[in-house]
């Protein structure tokens, strides 16, 4: 078996590692409230066919309309019916879909790199715990590293297809998030860059040349019609088209007033380098970003007569360098943010790796690699598997954030196994009374039942001495006693670290759950 063979054969058992890590018990961790609000936008599409774009929140449509052929198979048109595997199932395949992408730049960074590359995606914590998250960053960068690989291509065929490819993944970028704007700069600001700085360096038959105009115009065309289908909802809210673009001064806004999303610069390489929170374990992907490093280097190191740098890997170096920048500047900070700059680290390393292995002549020193390379995969999937199927919903994982807590199913299982001796049963009343930021994630659990109503004051909510099940939040409870004249039951659940829902409970309801569990 020559090298080329045994690298596809080994990037095959990549890809099926990779799914394998991303599909089991996709159902495992509770919905982030994130999560849950997505759900419940791509209920209405999925019951009602209707979609509005939101220029203040929930983002782009991709991850909806993205979303139906999944449902369709699943559920049907039943949102009731829908659950977390299925929402998660479109983020895990795209998930992989990423790893497959980077078969397309083989020739840019060298299909050793590529798999190497493949791997570190595959075992990332940071990249697996993402892609198993029904909101958008994962689907991002699929599209992003699409776009990238496409036009990559294009570059080595000059075929009008792989310029429609490339517009065709920078339209669903631009429907997917709007911060894709971050991503479009630092991708042309990197091409700026790339080829002033490899002018009198690079062979001229490496030099990458300029796109013909009808290919630029078919790129511009295939990304303009695919953006103006999404957020258009096919032409049902021609509105959405304008919104599109006024969103950017919406998130600018909120980019500058991080308020509890605000960390400072040094916050994303701080928690891939190195995080540790109270007695929890020590976690890092710093094999990543060591080997990032090491590619950096042979992007730009120093040539000797007849060398030649990589015109594409010196690009992912300068992209990197920006976006990572850009993104870090930005006060308001998520950690599923990083991923659009990571995913270059990740093919640095990719490259840092082959690189190493390359100018290791002596077997001592290429012994020493191929062991730090296999400690450091190791202690990435020991980590992964941590991240993902034990600390899964525990705040003392990084990627963890402001999670919903485990407590939270306890509540929803307590008024499942209510609702049966309920007369009404899944009709059975249910009012919530909180603020917007603690109701979620109850619309996604509570789906099933066709009677809940949400208030943000006691006062709006109406009567409520005969109501079976009132929510509330813990500032609301003083005010709720006068309402309810004793004869209710209490109990407390955390919500997130932190924040307690408390469960006003109809005695007579539970008298009467109480009496039939003894029964049985």
């Amino acid at each position: 078996m020559n090298k080329k063979t045994a690298l596809y054969g080994l990037f095959i058992l990549v890809v099926l590692g990779a799914l394998l890590f991303r599909l089991i018990q996709l159902d495992l961790r509770p919905m982030h409230h994130d999560e849950a609000n997505q759900a419940v936008k791509f209920g209405i599409l999925l019951e009602k066919g209707e979609y509005r774009y939101d220029r203040t929140e929930h983002h782009g449509p991709s991850l909806y309309y993205l979303s139906l052929p999944f449902a369709w198979v699943a559920s049907g048109t039943s949102f009731s019916s829908l659950n977390e595997e299925t929402l998660r199932l479109l983020p895990m395949i795209l998930g992989v879909g990423i790893i497959l992408l980077f078969l397309l730049l083989k020739d840019g960074v060298s299909l050793e790199a590529a798999v190497f590359a493949g791997i570190f995606a595959a075992v990332s914590p940071a990249m697996v715990f993402y892609s198993r998250f029904y909101i958008q960053e994962t689907l991002l960068v699929f599209f992003l590293v699409g776009a990238v690989a496409a036009a990559w291509r294009y570059t080595r065929t000059r075929s009008p297809f792989w310029a429609a490819a490339s517009g065709l993944f920078c339209g669903m970028m631009f429907a997917t998030k709007e911060t894709c704007i971050i991503a479009f700069g630092a991708m042309l600001a990197a091409l700026f860059l790339t080829r002033i700085s490899l002018k009198k360096s690079v062979r001229q038959e490496d030099m990458p040349d300029m796109p013909k105009i009808s290919h630029l115009l078919i790129f511009l065309g295939t990304g303009a019609l695919v953006s103006l289908l999404l957020y258009s909802s096919f032409f049902q809210n021609p509105k959405g088209i304008l919104d599109s673009v006024l969103a950017f001064g919406s998130y600018l806004g909120r980019a500058g007033d991080a308020g509890f999303h605000s960390h400072p610069f040094y916050y994303y390489l701080k928690m891939l380098a190195f995080s540790q929170y109270g007695n929890g374990p020590v976690w890092s992907e710093a094999l990543i970003l060591g080997l990032a490093l090491v590619g950096g280097y042979a992007a730009f190191r120093p040539l000797t007569n007849g060398d030649s740098v990589p015109f594409f890997l010196r690009y992912v170096a300068f992209y990197t360098l920006l976006a990572t920048a850009a993104y870090s500047l930005i006060p308001y900070k998520t950690p599923w943010n990083m991923l659009p700059f990571y995913i270059g680290f990740i093919l640095l390393a990719g490259y840092g790796a082959s690189f190493l292995l390359r100018i290791s002549k002596k077997l001592i020193f290429r012994i020493a690699v191929i062991l730090v390379l296999g400690l450091g995969l190791i202690h990435l999937g020991m980590q992964c598997y941590r991240a993902n199927f034990k600390y899964y919903a525990d705040s003392r994982n990084p990627y963890v954030y402001a999670h919903t807590s485990m407590d939270f199913m306890n509540l929803i299982q307590r008024i499942n196994d209510l609702s049966p001796h309920h007369p009404d049963q899944e009709q059975m009343l249910i009012k919530v009374i909180t603020q917007p930021d603690e109701a979620w994630p109850l619309p996604w659990y509570l789906r099933g039942f066709g009677r809940v109503g949400y208030w943000q004051e006691v006062g709006e909510a109406g009567a409520l001495a005969n109501v079976p099940l009132i929510i509330s939040s813990l500032d609301k409870t003083s005010q709720l006693q006068p309402y309810l004249e004793d004869n209710h039951l209490l109990e407390y659940y955390e919500l997130r670290p932190g924040i307690l829902l408390a469960l006003y409970i109809d005695q007579n309801l539970w008298d009467t759950f109480l009496q039939k569990k003894k029964v049985n």
